[in-house]
């Protein structure tokens, strides 16, 4: 069993290896992601909604996107104050990284950090870039849960992260207040 990754197969944006026994993904134009949990003045969380070939159905979301894929000096931060700005049309005053992990570690190395945005500012309508269709979506925080569970049951495709993202609302990842 060798412990030298060999490439199997390679897109344009990602590629699959295997090392060992094991086949995984690798992106090739970056190595991680953001989703940013943020919160409008009026106390409503904002989520995005896109169709999602990969999952054949419209997805809710936090907004995300990744990081270095237009610049090689890309922070987190920088991602997820741009991504915001793109998908939601809301700026970010502050944003402060909360924690970063595996998307699925068995499956890719891709990293992703949950990004926390504070100090919104209405800029534009959002919509994303012009490969992107998003609807965005300010959801009152007190009924994101049953917003969320509602729009699962109507055939939207949803994250597990997301209930991670919710948690980290107002707490940070060991339990404290934000």
């Amino acid at each position: 069993m060798s412990d030298t990754p060999t490439t199997m197969c390679e897109g344009k944006y990602l590629r699959l290896v295997r090392k060992g026994h094991w086949e995984y993904a690798e992106r090739t134009n970056a190595g991680s992601a953001v989703i940013v949990i943020a919160v409008t003045p009026e106390d409503k969380l904002l989520f995005v909604e896109q169709f999602r070939i990969p999952m054949g159905a419209p997805t809710i979301e936090m907004p995300a996107g990744l990081v270095g894929d237009l610049d090689a000096h890309d922070t987190m931060e920088d991602a997820a104050r741009r991504e915001l700005l793109e998908e939601t049309g809301w700026r970010a005053d502050e944003v402060k990284v909360l924690m970063v992990g595996p998307t699925s570690s068995g499956m890719s190395n891709e990293l992703i950090a949950f990004v926390r945005a504070r100090g919104l500012v209405r800029v534009h309508a959002g919509g994303g870039d012009a490969s992107e269709d998003i609807t965005v979506h300010e959801v009152p925080v007190a009924d994101a849960p049953r917003w969320l569970t509602a729009k699962m049951a109507q055939g939207y495709s949803m994250d597990p992260k997301l209930w991670a993202g919710l948690w980290l609302l107002d707490k940070n990842p060991d339990g404290s207040p934000a």
